[in-house]
């Protein structure tokens, strides 16, 4: 098969046909790679949405070089050969991607301090690369209902951004579908139908996909802070699934089990598990240990974590040493301050 030569961000990489710009960046890697937070590699249909993965297509082909006249999705847009695509290059990009953050945090409630995502959540760091420091909007956020959806998810929806994540997920994994997007524009919400609850052997795999706090672990909820908790990689025999998993331990105790993600946080399509797993296999008896989870370093999950071979920071000790100044034992007010204090 022969293969397609783009350049991205100047860096030159060759794909297959039908590869999409988004997936090209994530064969180069790094900082390079525009965020997503609607698309997801292992679900089928997904992407599109959210809009935080616009890039600037400045030469179309190497047949037709003229460029691409607005900022297209990276997630849906493929590549052509002789493609030239900029990302952290242009600043129109950059520029749309913070009104992108401020949009998506217009009805977003500000209550990560109790949010179970916090610390693993992927609008946490897409707010804190590409965002502002304040917002703009005034009128009042959105609310809704709440509602129970069954014994072991918790539905936030005032955190939802409409991913469809989820949606794809009950569509491609489970039998039967319950639950969906209702209504439409500003009232749109995730719910189920005629208050059904999500049930099925692996609708639990929606907590995985989220990428924000609009579904999480009921059996976790409130019980810690991922960055006080140490995962582990496991395994155990499954007829359901495949069993490896991810143990989060606060001490000897299990405090919740999840897929094992990769480097952009997403769940590979043979990775996902079953409620068995996920839910009822909460003592380490059940599972065999196979090592610590790698964590990235600049994760606040990997706090405390890495406790040998620290390295020092550099650059915060240039800034300290340049900004430094001794103190003056000698000035007329600090030797009056000391004379009235005694």
């Amino acid at each position: 098969m022969e293969l397609i030569k783009i350049t991205f961000d100047g860096i030159e990489v060759e794909v297959e046909p039908g590869t999409t710009i988004l997936q090209a960046a994530r064969k180069i890697g790094g900082d390079v790679v525009p965020p997503a937070m609607c698309y997801y590699s292992s679900l089928k249909g997904s992407g599109g949405k959210c809009r935080a993965c616009l890039v600037k297509v400045t030469q179309g082909s190497a047949k037709d070089p003229r460029p691409m006249p607005k900022l297209v999705a990276s997630c849906i847009t493929g590549v052509q050969d002789g493609m030239v695509v900029e990302n952290t290059l242009s600043q129109d990009v950059l520029d749309t991607r913070k009104a992108v953050v401020e949009f998506l945090l217009l009805n977003h409630p500000l209550d990560c301090p109790v949010c179970d995502q916090a610390g693993e959540c992927d609008l946490q760091n897409f707010a804190f690369e590409h965002g502002a420091s304040a917002t703009r909007y005034q009128e009042e956020r959105r609310t809704f209902d709440k509602i129970d959806i069954g014994p072991y998810v918790q539905l936030h929806m005032t955190r939802c951004i409409l991913c469809y994540r989820c949606v794809f997920t009950a569509d491609q994994l489970t039998s039967k579908r319950v639950h969906g997007v209702m209504k439409r524009g500003d009232a749109a919400e995730i719910s189920t139908y005629i208050s059904k609850s999500v049930e099925g052997e692996y609708y639990g795999n929606i907590i995985d996909v989220c990428p924000v706090g609009a579904l999480t672990d009921k059996t976790f909820r409130f019980k810690n802070r991922v960055w006080f908790t140490k995962p582990v990689d496991a395994h155990r025999d499954c007829d359901k699934c495949s069993g490896k998993v991810v143990l989060w331990y606060r001490g000897d105790e299990v405090l919740r089990v999840t897929a094992r993600r990769n480097a952009y946080n997403e769940v590979e399509r043979e990775s996902f598990i079953c409620n068995t797993c996920r839910f009822e296999k909460k003592n380490t008896s059940d599972w065999v240990i196979e090592q610590p989870r790698a964590i990235s370093r600049t994760s606040v999950i990997s706090q405390n974590h890495y406790l040998g071979n620290l390295q020092k920071p550099d650059f915060q000790l240039k800034v300290a040493e340049r900004d430094y100044k001794a103190i003056d034992d000698t000035h007329p007010k600090l030797v009056e301050y000391k004379v009235n204090k005694e």
